[in-house]
This record gives C-alpha cells, sequence and structure tokens, in this order.
C-alpha cells in the first residue's frame, strides 16, 4: 500500500487576515478530505491570534513540523512560508513579493503600470480610531467630502481585506457614500474605495507548468458582457506577463475589468483557488475538460 504524502493546511495568524484564512484553509482540509483522501492525509496547523502553532489541536514548536508533515499549504501571512522555507519544509502559499502586492494598492499600481495593466482610482481608508480620525459621528462625512474631491461618482467601497460581513456599495450619490463608509467603520475594517469602471467583468485563472506550458491560462470566467476574441487574447496575454512578473509559483487569480474604449483594469488578485464546487474556479477546469482535484493535485506535488 502506498504511503500516503502528509499535507499540512496552515491557517490562522495574528494579522487582519485571520478569518479569512480560517475559512480558506478549512476548505482545502475538507476539499482533499473528501477528493484525494486516497492520496493525501490532512493536518490542520493553526496559529491562534496570540502566535502559538498548533498542530490537529496540539501545541507544536515550528521547527517540529517537520518530522510530523511532508508539505504545508499555507494560507496565512507570506512571513509563515519565510519560517517555512527556513525550515526546509517545502510549502504553498504567496511570496513576499506577491503578498506585498496583494496588500498594497500603491505597490500594485506601480508593477501593474509596467505590464500595461491599470487599476481604478482608489483611496484606502486605515480602521477608524478615535484618538486620530476625531468624532466618530463627523468620521464618514469627511472622509467622503476628501474622496469626492479626488474622483467623481459612482464609487465602489468595500472591506478591503475580503469579509462576507461587509457589503459592497456601489455608489452614486454623496449619502450613499458616507452609508458605506460608515458601514465599513461598524464593522472596524480598512475600507477601499474605487472608482466604478464600466466594462465587461472577467476573471482568468493560471498555473504554472500544467499541461506541458509554462503558464496555463484557462478561458476566462464570471464574464458580465461577451468578450470579442481580441478580447479574450489580450487578457491572456496579459494575465501570463503578470503572472510572470509577480512570481506567482503555484495558482493565481485575476480579476479585470475591460472598459468599451479597450482599456483593461486590474481590480484583484487571489493566490488561492476557490474550491467550491460552484466556484468559477471549477467552472474554469470545467471549461478545458479538468477536474479541481487534478489541478490541486498538481499543486501539491510541484512544492
Amino acid at each position: 500500500m502506498k504511503t500516503k504524502k502528509r499535507v499540512g493546511i496552515l491557517r490562522g495568524g495574528t494579522g487582519n487576515h485571520y478569518k479569512t484564512s480560517l475559512k480558506k484553509g478549512g476548505d482545502i482540509i475538507l476539499y482533499i478530505n473528501e477528493n484525494l483522501a486516497d492520496k493525501y492525509k490532512t493536518f490542520d496547523i493553526l496559529i491562534d491570534r496570540d502566535g502559538i502553532w498548533h498542530i490537529n489541536g496540539m501545541p507544536v514548536i515550528p521547527s517540529d513540523l517537520i518530522h510530523k508533515v511532508d508539505i504545508v499549504w499555507n494560507t496565512s501571512h507570506s512571513i509563515f512560508s519565510n519560517i517555512l522555507d527556513s525550515l526546509s519544509i517545502p510549502n504553498i502559499g504567496v511570496n513576499s513579493f506577491s503578498s506585498a502586492l496583494e496588500n498594497s494598492k500603491e505597490m500594485l499600481e506601480k508593477h501593474m503600470d509596467k505590464i500595461g495593466i491599470s487599476l481604478p482610482r482608489h483611496i484606502v481608508l486605515p480602521v477608524y480610531q478615535p484618538d486620530f480620525d476625531g468624532p466618530r459621528e463627523r468620521y464618514s462625512i469627511k472622509k467622503a467630502k476628501e474622496i469626492h474631491a479626488k474622483f467623481a461618482p459612482p464609487w465602489i467601497v468595500k472591506s478591503f481585506i475580503p469579509d462576507a460581513n461587509m457589503a459592497v456599495h456601489l455608489a452614486h450619490t454623496f449619502n450613499e457614500l458616507v452609508a458605506g463608509i460608515e458601514d465599513g467603520v461598524n464593522h472596524e475594517k480598512s475600507i477601499l474605495v474605487e472608482e466604478f469602471i464600466p466594462g465587461k467583468v472577467a476573471s482568468v485563472h493560471s498555473v504554472p507548468n500544467f499541461r506541458n506550458e509554462e503558464i496555463y491560462i484557462f478561458p476566462p470566467v464570471n464574464v458580465f458582457g461577451i468578450l470579442s476574441l481580441e478580447e479574450k487574447e489580450k487578457l491572456t496575454s496579459l494575465v501570463k506577463d503578470l503572472h510572470k512578473h509577480i512570481d506567482a509559483k503555484h495558482y493565481l487569480k485575476s480579476n479585470f475589468i475591460v472598459h468599451k474604449r479597450g482599456r483593461v483594469f486590474l481590480s484583484d488578485l487571489d493566490s488561492s483557488p476557490n474550491l467550491n464546487s460552484y466556484s468559477h474556479f471549477s467552472q474554469a477546469c470545467d471549461s478545458v475538460g479538468a477536474q479541481m482535484h487534478q489541478i490541486v493535485e498538481h499543486i501539491l506535488e510541484r512544492a
């Protein structure tokens, strides 16, 4: 009987991504257990809010993981991938550079400009702090005025770090902008306000070294509006450049808006696939005759 490869799924951490990481890591554990249990045995590696590491509920010293798992899938911060690298533990996860781009709109904009990709105009509002930001009842109006002075409506208002608890607001008026900011303050979130770009919306998934291609680009999915052949080819070319530029090692999802005048805007990136059966990634796999478990196994075997 072939020995199963031991896969640790690292989730949690001490930062703002804690809840998101818990969910992503839990989904990966569930998916592997349901679809690849004949090849892999999963271990839940949780870093609590105090920075204490656990494996399957028991405290563990990071250096001991090399004796307990063969590979780690990191759904938390890139700093933990650096720790795993220092311990010579093979791991899947975003590198420091890619992580910095995902978490800094300014840095992302600078690098996307080099490969011909635009970003919507935007403002990031840090978590509201009474001592720094002044009276709570005036904050949302004050920030809305600052945003209104920089770019015109409509605006998209959402949590800077994806969070299902906070709505995504499309604000056409000043009062709607204030309400969106107020929602973010109530949820104690950093808030991202972007200009609304009208156009066709598409998600493009890419995986390195799949089907004998250096960067395998899945056909665009989640398309609102019909993409022309020229637009599809343009997105494919841009994603290939983007994947290489940020050195995405395992997987990348790029969300775009194609303006009617041909300009392409990047709305966001994601380095962890959504493994739910109804996800856009599942649709992308189906469109090329692949199964999600084949891609997951490919990612695991290349770590």
